[in-house]
């Protein structure tokens, strides 16, 4: 007997989401399942410090208040929830939820997820842990939890967990559960799957967006979408663009199954729907994905107002000024973004600005005595010296690592009400079970040059990329991905042809000395590439401007090119209009 489709929403991307999306969700449709996602790489480390203060602690506290209301919602709606808020304490924050349960009087059972965290784990790691799958979820929701806490599992097992348990999919059953994957994927990220973070927003009131949630089918395939009257909206461009979002490569590895990447279809299935077909899955690796944060030492910055003339030469005078003081200073960085402007109207359109960051394992060397002799220059130094806020001391900062660990050395085990504890057995190995194993991932080989239609080869106009093209980028560790994608096949033959490794770092010269590799996904008629090395030791060392990467992807499409004339919107106008080439939606 086929069950119905299974509608699964999300109301959490991140640990400081939007506080009233729990109850929006639960009250705005009907539902069968509500996820939260409140972990990051950085949210791990913010939470290692908590536990180091209070060992009861090192969950998302903000799940537990948005529980006072919505867990009588969700009761009363039959609806489950599912939810990585547990962070480092999974059983701790399970507790604490059936606490909260007998005081509002709602009766649930809570169930909880654990085994992901190794630690202690090396030297000077504060927070270790493997990136667990779906089983547990699965094995929690067959044992009849209402609620179900984990610590931490990979962002789509949110929604793969569920759909196994409604279905009842076992682990070889990959197209369907790569489906799932693809499906988490685009609903973890909140409401960038509902037009926010998206390159095309002017084509949209996206000044509220809801929150997305999946009709899952029985086949692994789904129908993204939003609840009704709820701000946003759901196109294939915004579901193109979290599917590209921190990817690396075709394939999608996860601990339940390896996601094709490159079989993904998408098709409008009516106003704010779009469909996700044709997903292929593979099994999955033999190892999980530990993270592993530690405190790398201590940072401070200082940043400098320069206005009017001589920028340069002011620059160069604190550089000086301050060479003696930074001599011992382990990590020293200077940027100076020059935001002036020429004969400007206002002072702040005048001023450009100097940035310094230091980092050092002692907190002394860039603590208050640095930023005080920056500070002490300020009668002496160039004219019209001041910054932009007093001394400071030294801050802790984090670094961010991975590794791989055999998938059977990790305890996953599901942990019921009443304290019965489910082992849960890693996938079967293809290699010991005779199965086919996941094909290696190959390096990205030159494509053969698409003919191209007589249309792109038209006169062009030198343009931002931005106005044929989306992207949207983020964060893997040290590493940052960017994904472009176009709406129509004439656009895709040129972004194909035009947009190589080499014309990537030439557009972007901060990638110019770094390792770049351009993955092709001709259905979603995008690019992905991978920039390794550009974050440092991640977001949590403050490494640089935009730590996670997120604008990297609009700095490139504001840089200017040669595009086609015909593929440019009606009247040469730019990235807020439409393209003609495809209208918004179509594949």
């Amino acid at each position: 007997m086929t069950r119905r489709v299974l509608r699964v929403g999300n109301a959490s991307g991140f640990y400081g989401d939007r506080f009233d999306a729990v109850r929006e969700m639960l009250t705005d449709g009907p539902l069968d399942v509500l996820t939260g996602d409140y972990l990051a790489e950085l949210t791990m480390l913010i939470l290692g410090r908590d536990r180091l203060k209070n060992p009861d602690l090192g969950y998302a506290k903000t799940f537990l208040k948005q529980l006072e209301e919505g867990l009588g919602l969700a009761h009363e709606r039959g609806v489950r929830i599912v939810t990585n808020a547990g962070g480092l304490n999974p059983a701790g924050l399970a507790a604490a939820v059936r606490a909260l349960a007998a005081k509002v009087g709602v009766p649930v059972s809570v169930a909880h997820v654990e085994g992901d965290d190794l630690m202690p784990y090396g030297q000077d790691a504060l927070t270790a842990n493997a990136y667990l799958g779906g089983a547990g979820i699965t094995a929690c929701l067959r044992a009849g939890a209402d609620v179900v806490v984990t610590g931490r599992v990979t962002d789509a097992a949110l929604v793969s967990g569920p759909a196994a348990w409604w279905f009842d999919w076992g682990p070889q059953d990959h197209d369907r559960l790569a489906g799932a994957v693809v499906a988490g994927h685009v609903l973890e990220c909140g409401a960038q799957a509902t037009g926010g973070n998206y390159s095309f927003f002017t084509r949209h009131d996206v000044s509220r967006p809801g929150f997305p949630l999946a009709e899952i089918a029985e086949d692994g395939s789904s129908v993204i979408t939003k609840h009704p009257d709820t701000g946003g909206a759901v196109t294939v461009g915004t579901v193109t663009a979290q599917l590209l979002y921190e990817t690396q490569g075709v394939r999608y590895r996860g601990p339940d199954v390896t996601a094709r990447l490159d079989t993904v279809r998408l098709a409008p299935d009516g106003e704010d729907r779009v469909r996700i077909s044709g997903v292929r899955g593979e099994a999955p690796p033999a190892t999980l994905k530990v993270g592993v944060s530690r405190v790398g030492g201590w940072r401070n910055e200082v940043v400098f107002v320069l206005t009017g003339l001589d920028i340069d030469a002011k620059a160069a005078l604190v550089r000086a000024q301050l060479a003696g003081a930074l001599r011992e200073v382990e990590s020293v960085r200077w940027t100076l973004a020059r935001t002036d402007h020429a004969d400007a109207g206002t002072e702040e359109e005048a001023s450009a600005v100097l940035r310094l960051v230091v980092r050092d394992p002692s907190p002394d060397r860039v603590g208050r005595a640095l930023t005080s002799a920056a500070v002490e220059l300020a009668l002496g130094s160039y004219p019209g010296f001041h910054v932009t806020a007093p001394p400071g001391p030294a801050q802790p900062y984090g670094v961010f690592a991975s590794a791989l660990v055999p998938a059977g050395s990790v305890p996953h085990a599901a942990v019921l009400e009443d304290g019965t504890r489910l082992t849960v057995p890693p996938p079967p190995d293809p290699a010991q079970t005779g199965g086919p194993e996941p094909e290696p991932e190959r390096a990205p080989t030159p494509a053969p040059e698409p003919a191209a239609p007589p249309a792109v080869t038209a006169p062009t106009v030198r343009a931002p990329l931005g106005a044929v093209a989306g992207a949207r980028s983020g964060d893997k560790g040290g590493d940052a991905n960017v994904g472009v994608w176009v709406e129509g096949e004439e656009a895709w033959q040129w972004l194909h042809r035009t947009l190589t490794v080499e014309a990537f770092r030439e557009l972007l010269p901060e990638t110019q000395a770094l390792a770049v590799t351009r993955h092709e996904l001709p259905n979603l008629r995008a690019l992905n590439f991978t920039v390794t090395g550009i974050l440092g030791d991640g977001v949590a060392s403050g490494h640089r401007f935009d730590p996670q990467a997120k604008a990297l992807g609009e700095w490139l499409r504001a840089r200017h090119v040669e595009v086609p004339a015909q593929l440019l919107p009606r009247g040469g106008g730019g990235p807020d209009t439409p393209p003609t080439a495809a209208p918004e939606g179509t594949r």
